[in-house]
């Protein structure tokens, strides 16, 4: 386990050096004042990594938990950064597409927020790595369970990765806010709802679930859910659960297709932004914190993942629903009571 954290921790370090290296001074006095232009303490990075470790695969929005535990933290702050011999740190150098953009604590934060979800990714491996076997001999030609499982989950993933990069920045800059968060908690909680009713009905007049496997076009229906889990606060794994219940899997193979999902969305969303912003992320907080908050998320979301399977069996996704209710409400008193 320790050296697949190490060998963990060394692909996120070297993903973000080949995206947009660090050019430290040469100056001997210079490079005495190197280090983090910003401040995130280790117990900050803590906190992100276990928020995101546990929220990322439970059906309540690990992103929504993430801006709300930004803003608490303090790390929402627009001012201009500016690195250890007064330079401005760039976020976004002006393009024929786009202007130039200054890099702030706020922006820092949201790519931190994104690029720690590599800890998920790397928990899932860990987890599902059975079924990422099966899908790798099916490419190969060895399995063809493993094949049609893994295209299954690339017509799943491909509506969302599509529609992510035509929309990804308009997102950042205008859905980022603990309002939209509120918003999705409640319109998720009632599909919730409405989802675990329509299959409790269902199962009281003897409908069992038989699927086992999911179809092509059921497969392309979770992936237009995938679409509205773009939106803060809605929650991926909500959406690959519901569309699996409609699809006719059952709970437990409904969650497993949702873990199957995230490990390639999430891993094609951190890399992303690893690559775009990853660099001058690094020039914020550092490396430590970095590699922290990930590590963190990894052991979290290990355990959340088999939490997820047992509890849906148990309960089915009212509990989350009135969580999420309850989460919504507490947000509304808290920052507009």
């Amino acid at each position: 386990m320790f050296r697949l954290l190490l060998a963990f921790a060394a692909a996120l370090v070297g993903s973000s050096a080949w995206a947009q290296p660090i050019v430290f001074p040469t100056d001997p006095v210079l490079q005495t004042r190197t280090g983090p232009a910003a401040e995130l303490s280790a117990t900050d990075a803590i906190i992100l990594g276990v928020i995101e470790g546990l929220t990322e695969f439970l059906p309540v929005s690990s992103t929504g938990h993430l801006i709300i535990a930004k803003d608490q933290l303090r790390l929402t702050s627009n001012e201009p950064l500016f690195d250890v011999i007064g330079e401005p740190l760039w976020y976004r150098r002006a393009t024929s597409e786009h202007g130039s953009q200054l890099l702030t604590m706020n922006l820092a934060a949201d790519t931190y927020i994104v690029v720690i979800q590599f800890g998920a990714v790397f928990a899932v491996a860990l987890v599902c790595w059975a079924q990422l076997r099966s899908m790798f001999f099916g490419l190969i030609g060895r399995d063809p369970a493993g094949r049609r499982l893994l295209i299954n989950v690339l017509i799943a993933f491909l509506p969302a990765a599509i529609v992510g990069l035509l929309v990804h920045d308009w997102i950042d800059a205008n859905l980022f806010s603990v309002g939209t968060v509120i918003f999705a908690q409640v319109a998720g909680a009632l599909l919730m709802f409405y989802t675990e009713g329509w299959y409790g009905r269902r199962y009281l007049r003897g409908i069992r679930p038989e699927t086992t496997e999911l179809t092509p076009v059921a497969a392309a229906g979770i992936g237009l859910l995938q679409c509205v889990a773009i939106f803060p606060g809605t929650s991926r794994p909500m959406m690959a659960i519901v569309g699996g219940y409609f699809a006719g899997l059952d709970p437990r193979r409904a969650a497993e297709f949702s873990f199957l999902l995230g490990f390639v969305t999430l891993g094609a969303a951190s890399a992303f932004k690893t690559y775009k912003s990853g660099a001058a992320m690094i020039q914020v907080f550092g490396w430590s914190h970095v590699l922290l908050g990930a590590a963190v998320a990894a052991i979290v979301a290990a355990v959340s993942v088999r939490f997820l399977v047992h509890f849906l069996l148990r309960h089915g996704l009212n509990f989350f629903a009135w969580y999420r209710l309850v989460l919504a409400g507490a947000l509304v008193l808290h920052y507009y009571g």
